[in-house]
């Protein structure tokens, strides 16, 4: 035993399910089936979790690790979680692996090619943890794997990076969660003959849609099985009844890329020839035969099972490559009582902001009555405007009659990260207060009930903002944020962004004061409204410092100011608020002047006693350049004066913005692209009518045309340019676009930053490589074509 306990390598076919503190769970697990179980599992050896302690020691690393570890002081944290993991993977990966560890790794796969009578044999070297795969802490995905591995000097070099990926961020963060202790937890390499996977994916021997244990549900899809654990292709389902090994239910899918090995070592994504995306990527039989290894190995381990299996195209024999507690039913967090596997659809609408929720229904139709909503309930309604954005803010879900995409429901919604559907039509007829429902706002579907599978997803997640942190490549444009409320300030800054492109003003107003300027003036607390109004933008730029926070003043239309609290006084009805009475027209009017003194008091109040020279304005829905000026001069009636830490900024929103851009660039500091409104402008179409929903479209070349004017015409002048409507957190070629153009920076809401982030720089890496080689492919937008830096219609 005391030779064992301090070897550096042991063989899988000399290993158990006891050997976990030797090997980790997923080493040990591959020993205990091939050695009791009675499964089919390619062969292999574990670099033990030994030689990985002897190794930290030999380098003086603990003491280290331990030092930038104290750093973390809060696991939510993703900036200094990023910094971290960053700091301890280089320091794992830069020392130098002994020469006596070095030399076993090569003689171990010397003697794999013996033992397999292949020379250079292709393997997968895994991470397994000490702590993994154990009932209810299951550390799947947390380390590194690499596949298709070639060559002795190779795998010695992806055993010290599985050394470095006990140190993901992710692993950080869920043993933060867990409360392992990091020092408690070492990590075994395994290395194993490579499968070469005609096609794989995964078993469980559950139910994933209602967790019940007597089916096993397997999927699969060609190439090797990567793309199926991590959800980049929709693989085909099949459902087996475990008593009888009948196949009660299948689903096979267009699977349209696989994951292959390349001859030289490493892998590659490659298209599925067109015969095979629709074939069915298992026979019966086989189906079958996958089963009952599952029942085989949930027999064996007493405990449902999370396995990976492949089936190799030189002989066509079936694999099981590891095998793990299944974690997501069977921890007790979900009962038949409280959940459905029922998918009873109540409603359908438009999928205005992504995700999914489930939660009991309160249906509100008046504004007065939303002191009543409770934190978590799905909020029902025939369409929100600012008055209600303190009960959003509280949503789960946001339902509605009405609206299109970019209603004012689905623009917050967006910018809360709320799943919301719009334009049911009927959603407060067919759904009660008190309902418990599921909203599956990306497709645009409500559901009767809770259904189970989503209720498991949830309580089994990982906060947003700490996955998506983890990787934010660096760009050139910069990428802000739009941001609805300060609640969200603090979560939101942990994102990788520049700053905040968008706070609406109003919003802050409409969750914090929620009363008309001028009432609030008349009865004598009008620094009530200052105070809170400073607060909420406080909020914010604290949060964001000293990243710049671009405040939009107040754009309230007559109607919206009507609706607060002593509005009906002082508003007067319109035909059309839209383009009414509303922004820098209200300013200057020297009847409102007095009201928009509260937000510049709030604003100097930020800067000045806050010390937040970070909040910067901007100035919605101004017409003309004499409008500019004359706003310009409130601002600087009160000591609000452009300098370096103060720029002021005009919403690029009305045809004449565009057309008179040279004007407006020699008044303000820079422009912020409205694309709803600028769309809606251009084209004459309402954008919140239901009817004329299939020509709003941000990508018409008439708008894209203006957009590309502006940039030309604003760099001219030296003036900066940033897009802050919806059409880049919509569409990946407007970004791409944009980019193109020269935008000087991109502000999207806070679900799509990482993919925002990861194809501008993308764009950014092509536009440097065509330059280099001067090989340039036309990109197509629509109906433009982008080529040689002009927009030319086809």
């Amino acid at each position: 035993m005391s030779d064992r306990s301090t070897a550096f390598i042991l063989w899988f076919d000399e290993l158990t399910k006891t050997d976990i503190p030797l090997v980790g769970g997923k080493t040990a697990n591959l020993g205990e089936m091939i050695i009791k179980a009675g499964v089919p599992v390619p062969t292999g050896f574990a670099v033990t979790a030994y030689a990985y302690q002897w190794f930290i020691k030999e380098n003086k690393l603990g003491p280290r690790i331990t030092s930038i570890l104290d750093q973390l002081k809060d696991p939510k944290d993703t900036q200094m979680l990023k910094k971290v993991g960053k700091e301890i993977r280089d320091l794992i990966t830069a020392a130098p692996l002994p020469a006596k560890l070095r030399n076993e790794i090569k003689a171990a796969y010397k003697e794999l090619a013996e033992r397999s009578k292949i020379e250079n044999p292709e393997v997968a070297v895994r991470s397994s943890a000490t702590a993994e795969d154990l009932p209810g802490a299951s550390f799947a995905g947390q380390q590194e794997t690499y596949l298709n591995v070639i060559g002795a000097k190779q795998v010695v070099k992806a055993v010290q990076d599985c050394f470095a990926s006990l140190y993901t961020d992710r692993a950080i963060y869920y043993r933060e969660e867990k409360g392992f202790e990091h020092d408690a937890v070492a990590l075994s390499a395994a290395v194993q003959l490579m499968v070469h996977s005609l096609t794989a994916g995964v078993i469980f021997t559950v139910d994933l849609r209602n967790g019940s244990r007597d089916v096993v549900t397997i999927e699969g899809a060609w190439g090797l099985g990567e793309l199926v654990v991590q959800g980049k292709v929709t693989p085909d389902t099949f459902y087996i009844k475990k008593n009888n090994g009948e196949i009660i239910e299948r689903k096979v899918t267009s699977k349209k890329v696989e994951l292959v090995q390349l001859e030289g070592g490493g892998i590659e994504e490659k298209e599925v020839p067109a015969a095979r995306q629709n074939q069915q990527i298992l026979t019966d039989e086989e189906i079958v035969t996958l089963a009952k290894y599952g029942i085989q190995l949930e027999e064996h381990y007493e405990f449902p099972q999370d396995i990976e299996w492949g089936k190799d195209k030189r002989t066509n024999k079936l694999w099981i490559l590891q095998s793990r507690p299944e974690t997501a039913w069977m921890e007790g967090t979900v009962t038949a009582s409280v959940t459905t596997t029922e998918r009873n659809i109540i409603i359908q609408g438009l999928p205005a902001s992504p995700g999914i929720a489930y939660g009991v229904a309160h249906k509100i139709l008046s504004a007065d009555d939303i002191t009543d909503f409770k934190e978590g309930e799905i909020l029902i309604t025939k369409m929100t405007d600012p008055d209600w954005v303190p009960a959003m803010v509280k949503a789960a879900a946001i339902v509605t009659d009405e609206g299109g995409m970019t209603c004012h429901a689905a623009i917050v919604s967006r910018e809360l990260g709320t799943p919301c559907i719009v334009g049911t039509g009927e959603v407060t007829q067919k759904i009660n207060s008190g309902d418990t429902i599921t909203v599956d706002a990306s497709r645009g579907v409500v559901y009767e009930g809770f259904l189970q599978e989503v209720v498991a997803a949830k309580e089994r997640a990982v906060p947003a903002t700490t996955v998506a942190a983890f990787e934010s490549p660096v760009t050139a444009t910069k990428i802000y944020v739009n941001l609805g409320v300060p609640e969200k300030a603090e979560e939101v800054a942990k994102l990788p962004v520049d700053g905040v492109g968008l706070l609406r003003e109003e919003f802050v107003w409409a969750s914090h004061i929620c009363r008309h300027p001028k009432h609030l003036i008349e009865i004598g607390e009008a620094q009530v409204a200052i105070d809170a109004l400073a607060d909420g933008i406080r909020k914010v730029c604290a949060a964001f410092y000293p990243r710049p926070v671009i405040l939009r003043l107040s754009d309230f239309k007559t109607n919206e100011y009507r609706d607060l609290e002593g509005g009906e006084k002082f508003e007067f009805e319109e035909a059309n608020p839209m383009i009414g009475y509303r922004g820098a027209s209200r300013y200057y009017d020297p009847d409102f002047v007095p009201a928009f003194q509260l937000e510049l008091d709030a604003i100097k109040k930020v800067r000045e006693e806050y010390r937040l020279t970070n909040c910067w304005v901007m100035v919605p829905f101004c017409r003309t350049p004499e409008e500019g000026r004359w706003v310009i001069k409130l601002l600087e009636d009160v000591g609000l004066h452009k300098g370096p830490d103060f720029q002021i900024w005009v919403m690029a929103e009305i045809p004449s913005n565009v057309i008179l851009a040279d004007e407006f660039a020699q008044i303000f500091d820079g422009f912020s692209i409205g694309s709803n409104d600028l769309t809606q402008l251009v084209l004459g179409v309402d954008r919140d009518s239901r009817k004329l929903a299939h020509l709003f479209d941000e990508r018409n070349p008439a708008v894209l045309r203006a957009i590309r004017g502006l940039i030309e015409t604003a760099h001219k002048y030296g003036k900066t340019v940033s897009i802050c409507g919806q059409a880049p957190s919509v569409y990946p070629d407007v970004t791409n676009f944009l980019v193109r153009s020269g935008i000087d920076s991109i502000s999207v809401n806070p679900d799509v930053i990482i993919q925002t982030r990861k194809l501008v720089a993308q764009v950014e890496q092509r536009i440097i490589l065509e330059k280099v080689t001067g090989d340039r492919k036309p990109d197509r937008i629509g109906t433009i074509k982008i080529q040689s830096g002009e927009t030319k219609l086809d």
